[in-house]
């Protein structure tokens, strides 16, 4: 609900980790929260490896029947000249010229794409997303996958996920795109009242929500689909959240994923609210969502992965551990980044422009070393994408990387957090360690990591408290 300005913008040009990128504040938690000077500075000098070739694909399919009102992705919307929702109505024609047209485009910048290196290890997981990519013909998302499979070859058995909106496919258009080699569904289903459907602008209702579960769910060899929720949306009450969550564990996707609105500059949603004011919940309201959000799936078996994502065991979006591991990947089409050999570099926004970069790459004219990654803004991404996961952040590794007494000065900041409980320490079996023996741990002489091996935010408490702790760190590694 409140835009984040801690985090390097470069980090959020992809889909995920934009909307995925921040929570609200633990009500009543003080403004100015307790800062330990640091130990040490940041050495300039840290021996930082180049991450391996990128195993991961972004494509990026930006149409849609209309944009919703919190929406600020980049999208193409299609429009609709007919009410109805039925994938065979007019609005989602197969022969919709601009669709044909974005698909050649990308085709050409997969073709004019260098892989990262003369080895490049076959590709493990691609991700369509969007826009709704479901509105896209499968014959053309089998010429992207057949593009990626010739340039870069995926492995035997890849995580293949689209992203689809309930009322822009059927079961035909959904056992097509298994056929292609789609193995997960993310489904924006978004909320399970009709009138705060309505209210986000969203192209579908109820009734569709209910027939994609349907579809999705009865489909052979389909087993693993998330659902994607949003909390703290206009006029949503308790109550409604509630439904939605019990709902939710009803159609029981395998991953669930759970985001709070946030108010963009130039969306309808931002033109009309403000944070915190009626008719957006509070900020405690905000905070109780989440974590009856946490409470709930907690219960029914899910395991809080990461700060917005849930899931069954063994059912975490490999896709997306990309991202929070902090490794490479490819990344295509409209407003999408890369992350390749230590460099970020992302496609402009607006269809003219990115029409403009492709041609400049495929005439060799496209700078990707514009962006390099610098060692602090690396250790500033390490940081930040660990601590939104339930694995935490790697003190070894950290150590090793940037510095054993940048580790330890980022320990002794978290001293007063570890004692409230926002933050937890664990050793190398990942099990807690007390404030006692955390303490002692950081008054020895000792290399950061044989003891102390991770660091975590807790769940759900440290979770909702996210940018503060994550900006205190930011603030140790460059004061």
């Amino acid at each position: 609900m409140l835009r984040s300005t801690l985090f390097p913008p470069m980090l959020f040009h992809s889909p995920l980790l934009k909307k995925a990128r921040n929570l609200i504040p633990v009500p009543g938690f003080p403004n100015a929260l307790p800062r330990t000077p640091s130990v040490c500075k940041f050495s300039s000098s840290a021996d930082i490896p180049t991450p391996p070739p990128p195993t991961s694909a972004y494509v990026h399919l930006p149409f849609c029947r209309k944009r919703c009102h919190y929406c600020d992705f980049p999208i193409i919307a299609l429009g609709s000249s007919s009410s109805s929702s039925s994938p065979s109505s007019s609005h989602h024609r197969d022969d919709d010229p601009r669709i044909a047209n974005y698909i050649h485009l990308l085709l050409r910048e997969i073709e004019a794409t260098r892989p990262a290196c003369d080895s490049q290890p076959p590709l493990e997981t691609v991700f369509f997303g969007g826009g709704t990519p479901s509105l896209v013909p499968p014959t053309l998302v089998a010429s992207v996958l057949d593009a990626l499979r010739s340039k870069f070859g995926t492995c035997t058995d890849p995580e293949i996920s689209i992203e689809m909106d309930p009322g822009s496919f059927d079961r035909g258009r959904m056992e097509e795109l298994l056929e292609l080699g789609v193995n997960r569904v993310s489904l924006g289903v978004q909320a399970f009242q009709e009138e705060l459907l309505r209210a986000c602008g969203r192209a579908h209702g109820l009734k569709e929500v209910y027939e994609a579960i349907e579809i999705v769910t009865g489909c052979d060899g389909l087993e693993n689909w998330s659902m994607d929720l949003i909390s703290s949306l206009p006029h949503q009450t308790p109550e409604m959240w509630e439904e939605s969550l019990s709902q939710a564990v009803d159609a029981r996707p395998t991953h669930v994923s759970v985001y709070d609105l946030q108010l963009e500059q130039g969306t309808n949603f931002g033109r009309l609210y403000t944070p915190g004011e009626f008719p957006l919940p509070t900020e405690a309201q905000s905070a109780n969502f989440y974590q009856m959000a946490s409470e709930t799936l907690a219960k029914e078996g899910y395991s809080h992965y990461e700060i917005s994502s849930y899931c069954k065991n063994g059912y975490e979006c490999k896709h997306n551990l990309t991202y929070w591991q902090s490794r490479s990947f490819y990344g295509f089409g409209l407003g999408s980044a890369s992350y390749i050999n230590g460099v970020r570099f992302s496609r402009p926004r607006r269809l003219k422009e990115y029409v403009d970069w492709v041609q400049k790459l495929q005439d060799g004219m496209v700078d990707r070393d514009a962006t390099r990654v610098g060692s602090k803004d690396m250790a500033m991404d390490v940081v930040m994408l660990s601590l939104r996961t339930a694995r935490g952040l790697d003190m070894s590794s950290f150590g090793r990387s940037f510095g054993n007494c940048l580790a330890l000065s980022l320990c002794r900041t978290f001293r007063p957090f570890v004692e409230s409980g926002h933050v937890v320490a664990m050793d190398g079996d990942r099990k807690s360690l007390s404030y006692h023996d955390f303490e002692q741990q950081l008054n020895d002489d000792y290399e950061i990591g044989n003891k102390v091996a991770f660091i975590r935010l807790s769940d759900p408490d440290g979770f909702l408290l996210s940018n503060e702790l994550i900006s205190i760190a930011f603030g140790v590694i460059s004061p």
